[in-house]
C-alpha cells in the first residue's frame, strides 16, 4: 500500500482501472455461468411451446458462453497490460538487474585481463628464451656460411 502512495496520480488511476476491469470481468464470467446453469433446468409447461423454449434457451446459452469467452479474453488482455506496466514502471528491479549484469561483466573483464596479463608474461618469457637461443646459435654458427654482401648478425 505504501508503494501506491508513492506512485504518481496517473499510475495510481491506471492501477485502479486495472482492478475495476478485473472485478467486472470476473463478475461477468460468474453471472453468465450462473445463468447458463439456471437455463439448463427443465421447467414446467409455460405459455411458450417446449420447442420454442428450447430454442430460446439454446440461443441464450450461446450468447452467455460468448460473453464468458469475451470476459476471458479481456482478462488475458489485462494480464498483458499488467506485465507491460510492470516492465515499464518497475525501475528498482530494472536498475538492480542492470547493476547485477554490470557486476558480472566487470568480473568477467577482470578475469580476462588477468588471463591476458598471464599470457603476455608467458609469451615474453618464451620470446626471451627463443631470442637467447637464436642469438647464441648464430654466434656459434660458422661465420663462413654467412653471406658476405654486408649482412651482419645482430
Amino acid at each position: 500500500m505504501s508503494q501506491q502512495r508513492t506512485l504518481p496520480q496517473s499510475k495510481e488511476l491506471l492501477l485502479q482501472s486495472y482492478n475495476k476491469r478485473l472485478k467486472d470481468d470476473i463478475k461477468s464470467i460468474l453471472d453468465n455461468f450462473t445463468e447458463i446453469i439456471k437455463s439448463a433446468r427443465v421447467e414446467d409447461e409455460t405459455q411458450v411451446s417446449r420447442a420454442t423454449q428450447c430454442e430460446q434457451d439454446h440461443y441464450e446459452m450461446h450468447v452467455r458462453a460468448a460473453n464468458i469467452v469475451r470476459a476471458g479474453e479481456s482478462l488475458m488482455k489485462l494480464v498483458s497490460d499488467l506485465k507491460q506496466f510492470l516492465i515499464l514502471n518497475d525501475f528498482p528491479s530494472v536498475n538492480e538487474s542492470i547493476n547485477q549484469r554490470k557486476q558480472q561483466l566487470r568480473s568477467l573483464q577482470e578475469e580476462c585481463d588477468k588471463k591476458l596479463v598471464t599470457l603476455r608474461d608467458e609469451i615474453a618469457v618464451d620470446l626471451y628464451e627463443l631470442e637467447e637461443e637464436y642469438y647464441s646459435s648464430s654466434s656459434t654458427c660458422n661465420q663462413s656460411k654467412l653471406p658476405t654482401h654486408g649482412w651482419k648478425p645482430l
